[in-house]
C-alpha cells in the first residue's frame, strides 16, 4: 500500500474519532447516554489504520445495582409522599380530633353541674355535632386518598406497559441492526437501557440477558414482562374481594387475566403505593373507624340507661354504621354475610380486616389479616350467626366449598358517625326514678366517665387511642423519611460510580478533540507528502 493510501486511511479514521468525540460532547446532558470510545486497529500488516469498533462504555453490573437501588428509592419516595399527608392531617393540634373529644366531654361536665340547664345541654349537642363532623371529614380525606390511589395505580400500569412494549420493540430493532451491519447500534442500546432504568423506577423488574444480547424482564413472582420481541401486559382491575379498589392483574399468553395480591409489588413506585395502601392507609382508616365505633356504641349503650327531661329512656345519641362484608366474585355459592357490632364484646373489636372461608370439613374459619393468625369464631347453626372480633355476622344463603368473604369491621365507620339528637331535652342525664329527672345528673356522670374508660380495644381510652394512632402514623413517616434519605444516598453513590465509567467528562473530551485534530492534520500532511512523492516520480519519468 502506498503512503498516499495509508494517509487516506488515517484521515478517514481521524474523521470517525473526531465525530465520536463530538457526539460525546454534544450528548453530555442527554439522559441515558453512555460515552463511546473508538477502537482502532491496523487494517492489515503495514496497510494503514481503521476503526474496528465504536465501544460503548457501559457496566452492566453497576447498571443493575443502580436500577435496583432506584427501584427501592422510588418505592420509598412514593410511600413517603403519601404517608406524610396523613401525618400532617392527624398531627394538627388545632384541627385534630383530640381537642374536639376534650371539648365534648367538657360540655358534658357542664350538664353534670346543671342537668336542667338548656344552654349546657345545647352545648353538648353542638360539641357532638362538631366532633362527629370532624370524624366524617377525616374519613372523607382518607377515602379520597383511596380513590386517588386507584387512579395512580392505573397510571403506573399504563406507564409500565408502555415501557415494556418499547423494550420489546427495541430488542427486535437491535437484533435487526446487528444482523445488517454487524455492529452494535449504540444509540438503540442506550435507549433500551434508559427504558429499563425508568421501568425499574416503577416496578421491580428483574433483567436477564439472552445469549444474543436481547433483554428479558420478569416480575418478582417470575412471570414474564418482556421476552425477546414480545411483551406481556399488566392490567388495572377491580379487586375480586372489594370492588371499590383497583389491583393489578396480568394477562398471560393464553389470554387469562390473573389477579395479583398487593404484596406482589414491594419496590418501585407501584410497590410503594401498594405498600402504603395495605400497611398504612387501610390501617389508619380502620383505626379512625375503631375510635368512632368505640365512642358511638359505648355512649349509646350508657345513654340508654338514663332518662331524658321528658321521662323517656334515652335513645341512641350517635348514629354509626355497621361492619361491611364482601363476597368474593369467584364464590360459587349464594351466601352473603351481614355484620353488626356486639356492644357487650366491644373490647374485642380490632383494627384488622378478616378473611372468612367456608369448607365442608372445617365449616367457617376466620383469619385475621394484619398478623395472619386464625381467630376463634363461634358459629350458631340454628340461628345462622357467626361471632368474633366484637361482631355478630348473620349468614344468609348457602355457601359452596372454598367460598371466601372479606369482613371490614371499622373501615367505613367514621364516615357514618353523626349526632342523632336535635332536641337538647332528649339528653338522658338522669337515671330512671319515676320522674322526669330534671335535677338528676347520675347518668350524665357515667357518660362523662366514659372519657377515662378503656373503650378502644379494651386497652385504651379514646384520647389514648387517638394519640396512639397519631404516634403510629408519625413513626411510619419518620422511618420512611430516614429510609428514603439513606436509599437516595446509596443511589447517588452508584450513580457517581456509573458516571465515572460511562459518563462524559468534558475536560477529557476536549483534550481528545485536540489530540484527534492533530491526528487528522498529521494524516493530511502524510497525504500531502504522498502527493509530492507521486509528482516527483512523474517528473523523473518525464
Amino acid at each position: 500500500m502506498s503512503i498516499f493510501s495509508i494517509g487516506v486511511s488515517g484521515l478517514h479514521t481521524a474523521q470517525t474519532v473526531l465525530a465520536t468525540t463530538s457526539s460525546n460532547i454534544s450528548n453530555v446532558y442527554t439522559p441515558g447516554y453512555n460515552r463511546q470510545l473508538p477502537q482502532l486497529s491496523e487494517s492489515f500488516a503495514g496497510g494503514g489504520v481503521e476503526v474496528a469498533n465504536i465501544e460503548r462504555q457501559f457496566n452492566q453490573f453497576v447498571s443493575d445495582q443502580l436500577n435496583r437501588s432506584n427501584g427501592v428509592a422510588g418505592g420509598l419516595s412514593a410511600y413517603h409522599a403519601q404517608v406524610s399527608q396523613i401525618d400532617n392531617l392527624m398531627a394538627d393540634r388545632e384541627a385534630g380530633l383530640a381537642p374536639l373529644m376534650s371539648n365534648f366531654f367538657s360540655a358534658l361536665e357542664d350538664v353534670v353541674a346543671s342537668p336542667a340547664d338548656p344552654a349546657a345541654r345545647q352545648g353538648v349537642l353542638g360539641a357532638a355535632q362538631t366532633l362527629s363532623g370532624q370524624f366524617r371529614s377525616f374519613d372523607g380525606y382518607l377515602s379520597d386518598m383511596q380513590s386517588s390511589l386507584n387512579g395512580q395505580i392505573k397510571d403506573q400500569v399504563t406507564q409500565i406497559n408502555n415501557s415494556a412494549s418499547q423494550v420489546a420493540k427495541l430488542n427486535r430493532e437491535i437484533s435487526m441492526a446487528k444482523a445488517k451491519t454487524g455492529a452494535a447500534p449504540n444509540g438503540l442500546l442506550d435507549l433500551r437501557d434508559q427504558l429499563v432504568a425508568e421501568l425499574s423506577q416503577r416496578v421491580d423488574a428483574r433483567l436477564t440477558i439472552q445469549d444474543g444480547g436481547g433483554y428479558n424482564l420478569t416480575l418478582s413472582n417470575g412471570l414474564s414482562l418482556v421476552s425477546g420481541s414480545s411483551s406481556f401486559s399488566l392490567e388495572a382491575m377491580r379487586s375480586s374481594e372489594d370492588a371499590s379498589r383497583f389491583v393489578v392483574g396480568y394477562r398471560d399468553p393464553g389470554g387469562n387475566l390473573l389477579e395479583f395480591a398487593d404484596s406482589t409489588f414491594s419496590t418501585g413506585e407501584l410497590g410503594g403505593l401498594m405498600t402504603f395502601r395495605r400497611d398504612t392507609l387501610d390501617r389508619a382508616q380502620n383505626q379512625l373507624g375503631q375510635l368512632a365505633v368505640s365512642l358511638a356504641v359505648s355512649f349509646n349503650e350508657q345513654h340508654a340507661q338514663g332518662v331524658d327531661l321528658y321521662g323517656d329512656t334515652g335513645s341512641d345519641f350517635f348514629a354509626i354504621g355497621q361492619p361491611v362484608s364482601f363476597s368474593n366474585v369467584q364464590n360459587n355459592g349464594d351466601a352473603s354475610l351481614s355484620a353488626s357490632y356486639a356492644a357487650a364484646e366491644l373490647g374485642n373489636l380490632t383494627t384488622s380486616d378478616y378473611d372468612v372461608t367456608w369448607t365442608q370439613a372445617a365449616g367457617y374459619s376466620v383469619l385475621r389479616r394484619d398478623i395472619g393468625t386464625a381467630v376463634e369464631a363461634n358459629y350458631d347453626a340454628a340461628n345462622g350467626t357467626l361471632k368474633f372480633g366484637g361482631m355478630t355476622l348473620q349468614v344468609n344463603g348457602t355457601p359452596a366449598e372454598g367460598d371466601r368473604f372479606l369482613v371490614q369491621p371499622t373501615r367505613r365507620a367514621a364516615g357514618q358517625l353523626a349526632s342523632k339528637l336535635s332536641d337538647a331535652a332528649r339528653i338522658a342525664a338522669g337515671q330512671p326514678q319515676g320522674s322526669t329527672g330534671t335535677g338528676d345528673n347520675r347518668n350524665a356522670l357515667k357518660l362523662q366517665a366514659l372519657q377515662t374508660r378503656s373503650l378502644v380495644g379494651g386497652q385504651a381510652t379514646l384520647s389514648q387511642g387517638y394519640a396512639a394512632m397519631v404516634s403510629d402514623i408519625g413513626n411510619r413517616t419518620n422511618i420512611a423519611a430516614a429510609n428514603l434519605t439513606a436509599q437516595q444516598g446509596l443511589s447517588e453513590q452508584l450513580s457517581a460510580l456509573q458516571q465515572a465509567d460511562s459518563g462524559v467528562n468534558l475536560d477529557e473530551e476536549a483534550a481528545n478533540l485536540i489530540r484527534y485534530q492533530q491526528f487528522y492534520q498529521a494524516n493530511a500532511k502524510v497525504i500531502e507528502i504522498g502527493a509530492a512523492v507521486f509528482d516527483t516520480l512523474l517528473g523523473i519519468r518525464a
